[in-house]
């Protein structure tokens, strides 16, 4: 059982006392049932129903009383209500409308129990089914692929763990710690891959985890839409995206396909709400809010890194290499970062940046922009000189504070750069296994 950050998130969910009924998201098999199942040991009932059987589905066709329908839980389920704590798992909503209408009385009039849900493909079975949840009486959480630090929990390293989380990775532990980091950029984070890769450290063993991944992922897609022509757009996406993961895309033929803007960009936008694949789009602010501008070219990430690996056939190139950086042009190591930063928040609205210079004539990009505190802080996934960092340098000529952070693969250091205008600022150079921790960097070095 790999130890996820989400428990945390469950255990402060269990003691508020706005609790509300939870909605748990996520792409298939990223281990939302394994995660209730072990947070569930902190009650002293625990009460599973899945929906996609007709005994438990037909509780929520005949009780419309929240009342008389936990009793009738209870009864069929063979528990006591013995007055300790209940832990109710509704798996498999989205077949039962009944059940999602139903939550917002779990709030209001039986707060008392407390439910989960989930479901396989959720995220696109609600627009098909035209399936709503109660607005204000539910809580929704993401879960995603694990981290480096849930990887390395999953491979029994849970030495490295705390010397991560405490900023403590000496110099001379470095070349070992960033080796573990290969290793996560190589397997990536989704649990089973992990499990399977932790009994012998094989990579090869692998493979079959990925291609039942890959297969399901397929498989479903007739589930996303009615539209027959989409379902075949999607599995286009699906065969030929994962070569243009990092990448700046362009919708209008992608991949290689005859398939309008218009039919690609929906197709990527159904894919997106199985939490398949994200499309990061750009922002010319320097500080914050930031504005995404919808109208320029979003980058492709993938859900995983490891099946990036695998499906692109650069696994080799990743396991035999001694700096991520040098393979697929760099873009391995920003996947893997952009993979990161979003298991820094559980939060569904959390969304990655990049930076895009609105000037005519300037080509700056940086990788990313991280909203810390109220400022907008640049994340530049490069080796080399500070004065190769120009993209860098100019958002920081606009920017108005003095924090960048550039993530590599050396120790951990911080530089006093000045740019070409004379502005002075502060560059983090953030080992790659410091990312899962940016926002304790950036408390104890940031002003």
């Amino acid at each position: 059982m790999i130890r996820r950050k989400a428990l945390e998130f469950l255990d402060e969910w269990k003691e508020s006392k706005w609790r509300k009924p939870l909605v748990i998201r996520g792409a298939r098999q990223v281990g939302k049932t394994t995660l209730i199942k072990e947070f569930s040991k902190q009650y002293d009932v625990f009460i599973e129903l899945n929906l996609e059987n007709e005994p438990d589905r037909m509780l929520f066709d005949i009780y419309d009383d929240v009342r008389e329908l936990i009793n009738a839980i209870f009864v069929h389920k063979e528990e006591k209500i013995n007055g300790g704590t209940t832990l109710i798992f509704i798996d498999e909503i989205q077949f039962s409308k009944p059940a999602v209408a139903i939550l917002r009385y779990f709030y209001e009039e039986a707060n008392h129990v407390h439910v989960i849900v989930a479901g396989s493909l959720l995220e696109t079975i609600i627009d098909v089914r035209k399936i709503s949840f109660p607005v204000g009486r539910v809580q929704y959480m993401a879960l995603r692929p694990c981290s480096f630090l849930e990887f390395l929990d999953g491979i029994g390293n849970t030495f490295d763990i705390g010397i991560i989380e405490n900023l403590q990775v000496e110099p001379v532990v470095h070349l070992r710690v960033m080796k573990a980091f290969r290793r996560y950029t190589l397997v990536g984070g989704m649990p089973a891959a992990i499990s399977q890769y932790a009994e012998n450290e094989d990579i090869l063993s692998v493979k079959e985890v990925y291609d039942s991944l890959l297969v399901s992922y397929k498989d479903d897609v007739e589930k996303y839409t009615n539209n027959a022509n989409l379902v075949r757009i999607i599995r286009s996406i699906l065969s030929v995206g994962w070569q243009s993961a990092g990448e700046i895309i362009t919708f209008e033929r992608f991949g290689g396909t005859s398939y309008s803007s218009k039919e690609i960009g929906e197709a990527f936008e159904t894919i997106k709400k199985a939490m398949l694949l994200d499309l990061i789009y750009p922002t010319s602010e320097t500080r914050m809010p930031l504005l995404q501008n919808f109208r320029k070219r979003p980058k492709l990430i993938w859900l995983d890194t490891g099946l990036v690996n695998y499906v692109a056939g650069i696994q080799k190139d990743v396991f035999s290499t001694t700096d991520i950086q040098d393979v697929w042009r760099g873009r391995i190591a920003e996947h893997i970062v952009a993979q990161e930063l979003l298991t820094l928040d559980d939060s569904l609205l959390y969304k990655r940046i990049y930076w895009k210079r609105d000037k005519h004539g300037s080509e700056a990009e940086v990788d990313f922009v991280f909203p810390y505190n109220s400022l907008a802080i640049p994340v530049e996934v490069k080796s080399g000189h500070n004065s190769k960092l120009k993209s860098l340098h100019l958002f920081m000529d606009e920017a108005p504070h003095d924090i960048a952070v550039r993530v590599w693969s050396n120790t951990f250091s911080i530089d006093e750069v000045t740019t070409s205008n004379g502005k002075k600022f502060k560059l983090i150079n953030l080992p790659f296994y410091y990312v899962g921790v940016l926002n304790k960097v950036l408390d104890k070095y940031a002003p």
